[in-house]
């Protein structure tokens, strides 16, 4: 049986990849908008990324019998241009996030799970590029 401490950390990781999520969004159609098809590609693939690690926690939460927050209605402000110093910051966190994650007691599936998506946003953090996660 898994901790409710667990089960809360890991819904406060599904809301962050959600932030994460909007903020990507919000930067690709300004980098549309603007014309920038580079940006917006890598913008977009990060997109990808953290969506794919929202639905593989929710659906992870849903197995260990959490109920899930409703984040329909989230929204983030973006009132940065220069997006990629403020995304390595943001992903340097995420990278913080999954590697205290990884020192709670979890089963091994949820452990395998952290582990992959912890390779993803080092990745993340390293090229600003997105589609690390595997299918």
């Amino acid at each position: 049986m898994i901790s409710p401490d667990v089960i809360d950390a890991l819904t406060a990781a599904r809301r962050a990849e959600k932030e994460q999520a909007l903020f990507y969004r919000a930067h690709a159609a300004r980098a549309e908008d603007q014309g920038n098809s580079d940006d917006a590609e890598a913008l977009n693939g990060l997109h990808a990324d953290e969506q794919h690690h929202l639905s593989r926690l929710s659906v992870r939460l849903v197995e260990l019998g959490a109920t899930l927050e409703n984040l329909d209605d989230m929204r983030i402000s973006v009132d940065t241009a220069d997006w990629r110093a403020a995304a390595r910051q943001r992903e340097h966190a995420e990278v913080e996030l999954y590697e205290s994650l990884l020192r709670l007691d979890v089963d091994e599936e949820t452990r395998r799970l952290l582990e992959e998506i912890l390779a993803v946003e080092r990745a993340h953090e390293r090229t600003l590029g997105g589609k690390h996660m595997p299918a």
